[in-house]
């Protein structure tokens, strides 16, 4: 099987990659409570260095971005210094590996955030609750960000992005997938505004091009990547035209120099999902990351397909650091503990068996 087109080299922007199986981002919880990558997320990223590209579990661009107790942040001199220490190791590994840019905007706290109230578009509870330091809480009510307010977003993301590049990551990721702020003014159940960064859909990606203009200025071409899901309903998410909505956003994504588009299409229906590829596909001219339901021979189908250039893995990388080998032998793969997937220990992090 290692002759697949799966195992073969491929280059995404200025990003050259051994192979086209990505490390999807997957939050797991074992930063420090402020927000300092640990000794063991060393280990665990280096674990899987084998994948064509690493991209890091979302990574907050300011204290007041946390969605997540104990996940790192990208702010300070010393998370900066703490992620050089993984990058050093992964690239030593022979490893690529960027970094999820994010903010949780209303997925978020007051008590994660400094007592402040969580900020989105407009002000929509999600439903649901939040881990907090006292436990589940159910989310607030977010208050809806002020038009004035968000140059201060771009310049935050902007800033984090000039930090990843100073902690030696080979790119970066924008998060606006998912539910979080970025994908909160995407999609029009989340976003309300009236200004010109609500209504019509160029309205709506305003903030998100603007972000990607910033990380490129700090980056340069090709080393910017944006991932986006169009159909996920995860954190209260839903748009009214998601077929509609995406294409028009990869359209307008496709004038930047990006890197790539990272699409996840979970949530999607049997009939919807192959539209929105094929849709996708047309609006962007990129390179395609895809995401969400591939096994090894769906992914090659899809490859060869042309549907995406790389294909995103996310349990399958958890639970099995070697999965290229894994994949290209045929061997049998390592089942996932959900029960350790968050918060925890090494247990379920980094004492998963190689081959």
């Amino acid at each position: 099987m290692a002759d697949m087109l799966l195992f073969s080299p491929v280059t995404l922007g200025a990003l050259e990659l051994r192979n086209r199986l990505v490390m999807a981002p997957m939050t797991r919880n074992r930063a420090t409570p402020d927000g300092l990558p640990t000794p063991m997320m060393t280990t665990y990223y280096t674990q899987r260095a084998s994948a064509g590209l690493i991209v890091t579990e979302m990574t907050q661009i300011t204290p007041e971005a946390v969605g997540y107790m104990n996940t790192p942040g990208i702010h300070s001199a010393e998370q900066v210094a703490a992620w050089r220490t993984i990058t050093e190791a992964v690239h030593s590994a022979g490893g690529r590996i960027a970094m999820q840019l994010g903010h949780a905007g209303r997925i978020s706290h007051p008590l994660l955030i400094g007592g402040r109230t969580p900020v989105a578009p407009s002000a929509i509870r999600p439903e649901g609750n939040c881990f907090t330091p006292q436990g589940q809480l159910p989310y607030e009510t977010p208050r809806a960000l002020a038009t004035e307010e968000l140059p201060t977003i771009v310049a935050q993301f902007r800033h984090a992005a000039a930090m990843a590049k100073e902690a030696g990551f080979d790119g970066v990721e924008l998060h606006s997938a998912n539910g979080y702020l970025l994908d909160e003014f995407l999609r029009s159940g989340t976003n309300k505004r009236t200004d010109g960064y609500g209504g019509s859909v160029e309205n709506r990606t305003r903030l998100l091009l603007e972000v990607a203009s910033a990380a490129g200025e700090v980056w340069g071409p090709g080393r910017v990547g944006v991932r986006v899901s169009p159909f996920n309903p995860f954190n209260s998410m839903h748009d009214d035209q998601p077929l509609e909505t995406f294409p028009a956003v990869a359209r307008l994504l496709d004038a930047l120099p990006l890197a790539y588009l990272h699409i996840s299409y979970g949530g999607s229906s049997v009939e919807q999902r192959p539209e929105m590829i094929a849709r996708m596909r047309s609006a962007f001219g990129g390179p395609i990351i895809a995401n969400a339901g591939y096994d090894v021979e769906r992914a090659e189908t899809a490859l060869k397909a042309k549907e995406a250039e790389a294909i995103a893995f996310g349990v399958p990388f958890l639970a099995n650091p070697d999965l290229p080998a894994r994949f290209a032998r045929g061997a049998e793969l390592n089942a996932p503990d959900p029960a350790t997937f968050y918060m925890g220990t090494e247990v379920g992090y980094i004492d998963y068996p190689n081959l």
